[in-house]
């Protein structure tokens, strides 16, 4: 646990350096001064890197994106142009964020080609026996769904850790007893690899909601405004994730 607690506390300090630049980039537009406004925004996008490029290896590795087509830093490039001229866009500093990733969105969906899910194994997850889960995941480790395809691209290796725990997925006291036998059973590592898998197999707009959530920490109001659904649809697309991966976890390992 302590890495999801150091993954949570740097998003933290991320979010509020980044709330904090705000005023400076507003003071070095209207000075003319690009230079300032230029390496202030680049120490912003360093740590967007890990964002855009979870993005990117997720598209890749479910088909929708050629690999080595685009890099992080070819999103990074038309971010600069994007903040520079639309920062009046913010009416506040703390509006700052939540405005500078649902922009990063906006660029990333410029490039992906449009996704026609396949639902079927949404469909059928119920019915997956526990050695169905076993080559489903044999499939996807083999497929390298859990390799970091652009790892060279990254500053910071923590890229590569999930940091997911089972307070991600249940939520509520119904299924304690059965929680608490997963989570006695189950280690770290599987435990985030089935995970990962699940998701890997989700359709895009329900993982990147759980991902949102879960990994960037931001409230249900806010991945809204970054994905521009409405706050039924947000609610609706975390709770199918989070409903998926009850269902594959308890059918996968709570049965003897």
């Amino acid at each position: 646990m302590n890495a999801n607690i150091t993954s949570y506390q740097k998003k933290k300090e991320f979010r509020l350096f980044v709330t904090n630049t705000y005023t400076d980039l507003v003071k070095y537009k209207k000075e003319g001064n690009k230079t300032h406004f230029n390496k202030l925004v680049l120490k912003i996008s360093e740590d967007l890197k890990d964002y855009i490029n979870r993005q990117f290896n997720s598209a890749i590795k479910k088909g929708h994106f050629p690999k080595n087509k685009y890099k992080a830093d070819d999103i990074i490039d038309q971010l600069f142009i994007e903040i520079y001229d639309n920062l009046d866009e913010v009416k506040h500093q703390n509006d700052f964020y939540v405005w500078l990733l649902k922009k990063t969105n906006e660029l990333l969906d410029d490039v992906f080609v449009d996704e026609e899910f396949d639902e079927l194994f949404l469909n059928n997850i119920d019915d997956y026996t526990r050695p169905e889960w076993d080559e489903l995941q044999e499939k996807y480790s083999t497929d390298g769904g859990g390799d970091l395809l652009m790892i060279e691209e990254l500053d910071d290796m923590s890229y590569n850790h999930n940091d997911y725990t089972l307070n991600h997925v249940f939520i509520e006291n119904k299924e304690q007893a059965l929680v608490e036998k997963i989570d006695k059973d189950l280690n770290e590592s599987d435990l985030q690899k089935h995970i990962g898998m699940v998701l890997h197999n989700l359709p895009t707009k329900m993982r990147n909601v759980f991902e949102l959530f879960t990994k960037d920490h931001l409230t249900l109001e806010e991945i809204a405004q970054v994905r521009n659904y409405t706050i039924e649809e947000t609610k609706a697309l975390l709770k199918g994730a989070k409903k998926a991966l009850q269902v594959s976890l308890l059918n996968r390992y709570s049965k003897e």
